[in-house]
């Protein structure tokens, strides 16, 4: 039997994805509801992509990272949302063995160099307010692009370690996976041989690699308010709050939806508690544009010297 089992994962070409209702009305609304959002996402991190690119006044480490975080974000949703808008609206659930593959690869991958590019600004606040004299030393262009290749190329081997321990896995329990994307856990459970090692392997990443960048990120804003609070009380002080509470939260939600569905151990996971905790990634692409640059007063003002410019030229065009 255990030989027959294997031999049929072994031609496993496709899966079956779930979806979160069986019902037609009910995924129509998740269609649209997510292709809005999907939407907004892309719009708001676009518009941050193209200001920060196109101003040259922003060609700052802070706007650096930003605008980085802004492309991430953007092609951090675009790996699951608008697949699952597709399969609600054509009731269809298959996906290719190929494309599952790709998914993982590429959820892991975003959301390692996303929580490094998280980090990054957290250093960049920190030396910003509390080694300011030192700041164009440490944080040089060349540091930021160097900071930005490490990322990318240890999150492509980070990616392609726990993507390869997955899929070496004979699946013969089944082919449907309880889950609107492809992801590690929900993976683990349709595997017919022991995933002990797999799931310490995750656990072992997840608390050493995302506990250690968490840590960094505390112990930076540690320092950061320490320091904020010896300024007078003023402007500065509510600026510099304002501008790292958001990030904090942001991380925290990132860190929290990550780690209830990675660290949790395979067997006591709950399905639709999973399926809940999932649509948590999308939170940090929609809400970073608003929380990181909408709320800045430097993003609004080239915002609208950008469509001030537009609209002299759009004038220009119609005389």
């Amino acid at each position: 039997l255990l030989q027959v089992n294997m031999l049929n994962s072994s031609v496993m070409m496709e899966y079956l994805l779930v979806g979160f209702s069986d019902v037609w009305e009910l995924r129509v609304l998740h269609a649209l509801s997510f292709s809005l959002i999907y939407l907004v996402t892309l719009t708001g991190n676009f518009l941050i992509v193209i200001v920060t690119t196109v101003n040259k006044s922003l060609h700052s480490p802070m706007y650096f990272f930003l605008r980085n975080l802004s492309f991430l974000d953007a092609c951090y949703i675009s790996v699951t949302v608008p697949n699952s808008c597709v399969n609600s609206l054509l009731d269809s659930s298959v996906i290719s063995k190929a494309g599952c593959v790709t998914q993982v690869f590429l959820v892991v991958f975003f959301a390692y160099v996303e929580m490094l590019f998280l980090t990054f600004m957290a250093h960049d606040r920190y030396v910003a307010i509390c080694q300011p004299l030192h700041y164009p030393v440490i944080m040089n262009p060349q540091v930021c692009v160097h900071m930005t290749l490490a990322s990318i190329l240890s999150g492509l081997v980070y990616s392609g370690f726990h993507t390869g321990i997955t899929f070496r896995l004979p699946f013969c329990q089944s082919n449907v996976i309880h889950q609107f994307f492809c992801d590690i856990p929900s993976l683990l459970k349709l595997s017919c041989s022991d995933t002990f090692s797999n799931e310490v392997i995750i656990l072992a990443s997840g608390l050493v690699i995302g506990g250690g960048y968490f840590i960094f990120i505390i112990r930076s804003y540690i320092h950061i308010f320490s320091t904020v609070l010896k300024f007078p009380i003023g402007a500065g002080r509510a600026k510099a709050f304002s501008t790292c509470i958001p990030h904090i939260l942001v991380v925290l939600v990132f860190l929290v939806s990550s780690f209830s569905l990675y660290l949790r151990p395979s067997a006591i996971s709950a399905t639709n508690q999973d399926m809940v905790l999932s649509v948590f990634y999308s939170i940090p692409p929609l809400f970073n544009p608003v929380i990181y640059s909408l709320r800045n007063e430097q993003i609004k003002h080239a915002i609208r010297k950008i469509n001030g410019v537009y609209n002299v030229t759009f004038s220009i065009t119609e005389e």
